[in-house]
This record gives C-alpha cells, structure tokens and sequence, in this order.
C-alpha cells in the first residue's frame, strides 16, 4: 500500500501563490504516476495535474484552467504542486493521487481558499 499525506492549504488573496505538498510513503515502487485533483463544494472531483515517475519520461499534463499558473514537480517521495496568480475559483480540496500497481491511493486532502 502507499500512504500519502498532503499539506501546505491555506487562505489566500486572489493572485497570491501556495505551495501544497503530499508525501508518500509505503510502497513508493509500485507507484507509476502521481496526480494532484480538487473538489469544490457542490462539484465532482476534477484533475489538476500529472506527472510520470522518475525516469519514465513523459511530460507533465495540465487542465487547461490552470496552465501558465499551476506547476507539478516531484523530488523523490513528495510530490508538489506550486500554485501562483491563484483566482477565487481555484478554490477547493486539493487531493493527492497515486496511480500504481494495484488499487490506486489518495491522501485526506488540504482546503485552499482564494479569497480576499
């Protein structure tokens, strides 16, 4: 199993920058990609962004609503997600996933409020 445990949500002005993070932990080799999802309340859960596993090539993938503003990166077992000019409806929970070999993971999740 992998364990992952995110942090770093916030409340923040409209065009301010955070920085969540999600460490892994647990069965780190199984995993095959990592991904960052948001819901906002009243709304389904939708991606954010993905990045492959080191070494596997491939690059990062965006929804469209948050290209130019949002970065995934990952430094060995904490995956990031850095967030700038954050806008109102950026607001949500923001999850952490893991897809791998066998059933995939997902953290609690940190609240982010875009709000002035």
């Amino acid at each position: 199993q992998v364990q992952l445990v995110e942090s770093g949500g916030g409340l923040v002005q409209p065009g301010g920058s955070l920085r969540l993070s999600c460490a892994a932990s647990g069965d780190i080799a199984s995993i095959i990609t990592m991904a960052w999802y948001r819901q906002a309340s009243g709304n389904p859960r939708e991606f954010v962004a993905r990045i492959s596993s080191k070494g596997s090539g491939g690059r990062p993938i965006y929804v469209d609503s948050v290209k130019g503003r949002f970065t995934i990166s990952r430094d060995n077992n904490t995956l990031y997600l850095q967030m700038n000019s954050l806008k109102p409806e950026d607001t949500a929970v923001y999850y952490c996933n893991a897809a791998r070999i066998g059933p995939e993971s997902w953290g609690q999740g940190t609240q982010v409020t875009v709000s002035s």
